[in-house]
């Protein structure tokens, strides 16, 4: 049968267009915003079953609580409008996610170290957020929320174009904001196998009944398995598993997957029955976290994210000549071209063959150019054949960038040209925004025998998906903590280029030239 709400337009703005779910507390349609050209969302409607006056606080504060986190952070969907339908049904509009839920992922095979540690330190931040708190008018502080249902169904995976895999927590519709005059409710509710003790005796909660549920959450990811498994899928039956049993230990249950024993260790204090005995705050637990996430986690989401990126960007056509390769003087604006052209190599820089990023200042601007250095012979033979150029950021440790630009030809094969862009500096803020605003650079070539002018220029242009992530990979590091050496997420990204990135490069080169002879 036809859902009757398809083809409704709430708000003269929101066309439902497909059913994507459905629940005890109402369903979730995709729709599209005709007021900004077509952008998908997602609606949300509260069950007609559920229309009590408590319900639809309930419903409005579910829709206020996820709007403020949303704006806090990156790890929580995010609500951005409410209203009623014209049969006075409360719903609230927030992003459409692409992407499976976590019990999805786990139901499939546990995941591996270096996946779980990505994965679960954003679930970490996203709760971060929710005990952090929000403002509610009338308190002059932010009052913590408390989601009482974390579960693997509650986190979304998705793929960002700049972050790679993306965790977000969902559903707050039974969270409790902890404020000093709210009364808790007696009555259960949440999901029995991943409910604290605490919050099966009807008690009043904190963040700890949260991280008991988070523990639980990660032992499954790590083993594929519960901790604790009740005789019968009942209340009482449950109520006594978490109450009275203890979790086997993941060593036991997995013996092959060699889990560090600092993270195990972890695991089981999430499970402690007291709420003394457990971590205090989601913080301890990133504290924990972050040492085995550089060592494990760091370059597998580099790797997730080479294929992407390698994806997106387009091969810059092969030139036909070698004069199509260099950019000619009437190319450039007199300015440009003029600052290009008398630039001579740094006193401080050894004349070798390296490569650095440099702004140059022009009158029409800043001017993003690459300065390399080779000898002359070599030069001549990298004015002919295809240039290529493609960006890697990692934000942890440290936020970085690899930029990299590739010279090649079939004759020559490739000259890679890799320089990085630290994202905690004014400098390489500078550039990597810059070259998200123009889309192009220079490469400045200069001869190892007559550096004092720059012999030719040539330009490089950037896809426009490429554009995009370097601005919102700037934006992005501006309040992203460093935890590390730069140094570390530098080695990180070289070792992924030696290791990884040059060959998908090249594999993309080559099949150019194959497809066209």
């Amino acid at each position: 049968m036809t859902d009757p709400n398809i083809g409704q337009k709430l708000a003269n703005r929101y066309e439902l267009m497909e059913l994507v779910g459905q629940g005890a507390m109402g369903k979730v349609y995709r729709a599209e915003d005709t007021l900004l050209g077509g952008v998908i969302v997602a609606v949300k409607f509260l069950s007609q079953t559920l229309l009590t006056d408590k319900m639809r606080d309930r419903f409005v504060q579910e829709a206020t609580t996820c709007a403020q986190l949303g704006q806090n952070s990156i790890h929580v969907v995010r609500v951005t409008d409410y209203g009623v339908n014209e049969d006075d049904i409360p719903f609230y509009v927030m992003e459409y996610l692409h992407g499976e839920s976590l019990s999805i992922l786990i139901s499939q095979k546990a995941l591996p170290l270096p996946r779980f540690l990505g994965i679960i330190r954003q679930i970490c931040l996203g709760l971060k957020s929710a005990h952090d708190g929000i403002r509610v008018r009338g308190y002059d502080r932010p009052i913590p929320i408390i989601h009482r249902d974390i579960k693997p169904s509650n986190i979304l995976v998705t793929q960002d174009p700049t972050l790679g895999e993306l965790a977000k927590v969902l559903d707050f519709g039974i969270a409790k904001l902890m404020q000093a005059d709210s009364e808790q409710t007696s009555s259960f509710m949440g999901t029995l196998a991943y409910a604290s003790p605490e919050q099966m005796e009807g008690k009043e909660l904190d963040n700890r009944s949260d991280i008991y549920s988070l523990g639980i959450l990660m032992y499954q990811m790590l083993t594929g398995n519960l901790p604790l498994r009740a005789a019968s899928h009942t209340f009482g039956g449950w109520y006594k598993v978490h109450h009275t049993e203890l979790p086997v230990p993941m060593s036991q249950v997995a013996p092959n997957l060699q889990i560090p024993n600092v993270l195990e260790t972890l695991v089981m204090s999430c499970l402690e029955k007291q709420v003394d005995k457990r971590p205090q705050n989601i913080v301890a637990i990133l504290k924990t976290l972050e040492p085995l996430e550089q060592r494990y986690g760091t370059g597998f989401r580099v790797g997730q994210r080479i294929g992407a990126a390698l994806s997106r960007v387009p091969i810059a056509p092969k030139p036909k000549t070698a004069k199509s390769a260099e950019v000619p003087a009437d190319a450039l604006s007199t300015t440009e071209g003029d600052v290009c052209r008398l630039a001579s190599w740094p006193e401080n820089k050894p004349i070798a063959e390296i490569v650095f990023p440099h702004i140059l200042q022009t009158r029409d601007g800043a001017l993003s150019t690459l300065w390399v250095m080779m000898p002359p012979a070599e030069i001549t033979k990298r004015l002919r054949g295809t240039r290529y150029n493609t960006f890697i950021c990692t934000m942890s440790p440290h936020p970085m960038v690899l930029w990299l630009t590739v010279l090649y030809s079939p004759k020559h094969g490739p000259r890679w040209l890799p320089c990085f862009l630290d994202l905690k500096t004014q400098a390489g803020q500078e550039i990597a925004f810059h070259l998200g605003q123009s889309g192009t650079y220079k490469v400045l070539y200069f001869s190892t025998q007559e550096p004092q002018q720059c012999a030719h220029v040539v330009t490089c242009s950037i896809a426009a998906p490429q554009q995009n992530m370097l601005q919102s990979w700037v934006m992005t590091a501006r309040t992203h903590p460093s935890v590390g050496s730069p140094n570390f997420s530098k080695k990180m990204l070289r070792d992924e280029l030696n290791n990884n990135l040059k060959e998908k490069v090249l594999q993309h080169l080559e099949s150019l030239y194959l497809d066209t002879d």
